[in-house]
């Protein structure tokens, strides 16, 4: 049986474009459409579909208000279609921060090399948030403050910590490490996960913190400022000649490569454009960061990975880890999507397999033992 979908958006173009390209999968049915929020919370519960395409500016109301409706009455996996703009990424962030799984730019040549690319991308993003449809529910929400700014964030009841192949878990997770570095590799569902990890960070983070977020461009800018005012630590996008210091982020640029370089205390970051990569699709790459991070710090990382489709980072880790870092995946249950998390968890890399809610603690607990 195919997966059902309903098509939000103000533009019968665009809906009728996005209807030929999900159809062109046989497992993928378009069985709705509706032109604005007010009318996609009618068809959500008229149609129960298995996924939800929304568009963030739409009249009589808006994606992120719909967004905000519909994970409260009636919750389905989500998908938002926005402007590479300031505004738009703003926008983009508030629907995830409502409930929204994932996002994808409205021009799709921003994000694929081709039309056929583009095809593929798409259709793979949405099934694999039908497949999450079975674990959605109402979320609960909670405020973190910082100053004057609160942000709502989706707060699913905590899970028991899981740890996979115990038997297999090197002894090295348990001696004493002299870490000197943080690093965190996401996709589809990081920005939200991200968020819980890193609004958990006291100031007094002992460690400079890299993080690779596959991002347009615009997104990395605005996901760091917005992080910046909700953490204790400083959050920044990555930039040339940045000197790596404790208690502070580096979001890896989206467009763009980050590579860290120099040795201990005098590391420094590069960007680089992606064209001096060609063999590597995802822009950032986690393969390439984390890889660099080994020749910098040797074994004194800890490196996780968190939920996301596709396999990046799994070779950066196997680096790290032949150098002697410690390397943690989030378990299946709390991934929006588990493929990062699985590739490196199945190739047997990752030692620890940690729920997205124990996450922050069991880092801020390995980083004083």
């Amino acid at each position: 049986m195919a997966y059902r979908i309903l098509i939000v958006d103000d533009s019968t173009f665009f809906r009728r474009r996005i209807t030929q390209i999900l159809e062109k999968d046989k497992e993928l049915q378009v069985v709705g459409e509706a032109k604005d929020g007010r009318e996609a919370l009618a068809e959500v519960r008229r149609l129960k579909p298995d996924v939800v395409t929304m568009d963030v500016e739409m009249p009589v109301m808006d994606g992120i208000t719909a967004v905000k409706s519909i994970m409260a009455t009636a919750p389905v996996p989500i998908i938002m279609f926005s402007s590479l703009t300031s505004e738009g990424a703003k926008a983009t962030l508030e629907a995830l921060d409502a409930g929204a799984l994932d996002f994808l730019p409205k021009k799709f040549e921003d994000i694929a090399l081709n039309r056929e690319e583009a095809v593929r991308l798409l259709q793979g993003r949405v099934k694999a948030l039908c497949l999450k449809k079975r674990h959605i529910s109402s979320p609960s929400s909670r405020v973190v403050n910082k100053g004057q700014k609160n942000l709502l964030l989706s707060r699913p009841p905590p899970r028991a910590v899981s740890h996979e192949n115990k038997s297999d878990i090197s002894s090295s997770t348990y001696k004493v490490k002299n870490y000197q570095c943080l690093a965190i590799g996401a996709s589809t569902g990081g920005p939200v996960a991200l968020q819980k990890i890193l609004t958990a960070l006291p100031a007094s983070f002992k460690v400079p913190i890299v993080v690779v977020q596959h991002m347009p461009g615009t997104f990395t800018k605005a996901f760091a400022k917005r992080l910046n005012d909700l953490c204790q630590i400083q959050v920044k996008e990555g930039e040339q000649g940045d000197s790596l210091k404790p208690g502070v982020c580096y979001i890896a640029p989206g467009g763009k490569q980050m590579i860290v370089e120099g040795k201990g205390s005098l590391a420094r970051l590069t960007i680089h454009e992606t064209q001096r990569y060609p063999d590597h699709i995802y822009k950032p790459s986690v393969d390439l960061t984390f890889d660099s991070l080994s020749d910098v710090y040797l074994g004194n990382v800890l490196a996780v990975i968190l939920t996301g489709m596709g396999a990046d980072g799994r070779e950066g880790c196997r680096k790290l880890k032949s150098q002697g870092a410690t390397i943690w995946a989030q378990d299946a249950n709390s991934c929006v999507v588990y493929g990062m998390p699985q590739a490196v968890t199945v190739a047997g890399i990752s030692q620890e397999n940690y729920d997205i809610e124990q996450m922050s603690g069991r880092i801020k607990a390995e980083m004083r033992r």
